[in-house]
C-alpha cells in the first residue's frame, strides 16, 4: 500500500491518533496505525513534560539558530560545531548538531566560487645552456635535470 500509514514517521501517526481519540478507541487507532499503545502513551507523556535531554536540545537549538543568523546562514554543521565550542565551550557530538539542524530545517548556503584576480606565482625560466644540442661530444659531458613545480 503506497502512501499508507506505515510510511509516515511515528510522530505523525501519533498526532493522527491524538486527533481521533475522542471518536474512536485508542487501541483500535494504534492497531490501524501499526504502533504500540504504550508507545503512543509514552509520546503523550513526552509532549506534556519534556525530558532533560529534550530541554538541553532546545537550548542547543537556540544557540545554533543564533550562530546561523550571525553567520548569515553560510555555516554547515561542522563549522557550527566549532563555533559552539569556541563561543559557549560546548562539547557535543557532530551528529547531534547535524540532527538538530535537520530538525530545524537549517542548511548551509553554498556560496558561488569567485575567480581569483590576485598575483600569480611567476614562472622561473632557466638559461638555455644546451641550445637544443642534446648529443655530447664526450661521455658525461652534459647532465640535465627537470624541476617541475
Amino acid at each position: 500500500m503506497k502512501g499508507g500509514m506505515e510510511e509516515r514517521p511515528a510522530r505523525e501517526r501519533y498526532k493522527g491518533i491524538q486527533e481521533l481519540t475522542h471518536q474512536y478507541p485508542v487501541q483500535l487507532l494504534c492497531d490501524l496505525a501499526r504502533v504500540s499503545r504504550s508507545g503512543y502513551y509514552k509520546w503523550i507523556k513526552r509532549q506534556t513534560s519534556p525530558s532533560p535531554k529534550q530541554l538541553e536540545d532546545q537550548n542547543i537549538q537556540e544557540k545554533i539558530r543564533e550562530c546561523h543568523t550571525r553567520m548569515k546562514g553560510i555555516y554547515g554543521y561542522q563549522r557550527v560545531l566549532i563555533w559552539l565550542r569556541r563561543v559557549y565551550n560546548l562539547h557535543i557530538n557532530h551528529k547531534r548538531v547535524q540532527r538538530l539542524m535537520r530538525e530545524m530545517g537549517i542548511r548551509a548556503v553554498i556560496r558561488r566560487k569567485r575567480p581569483y584576480y590576485g598575483q600569480k606565482e611567476k614562472y622561473v625560466v632557466s638559461q638555455n645552456h644546451l641550445n637544443r644540442q642534446f648529443k655530447a661530444s664526450q661521455p658525461k659531458r652534459i647532465r640535465c635535470s627537470l624541476n617541475m613545480h
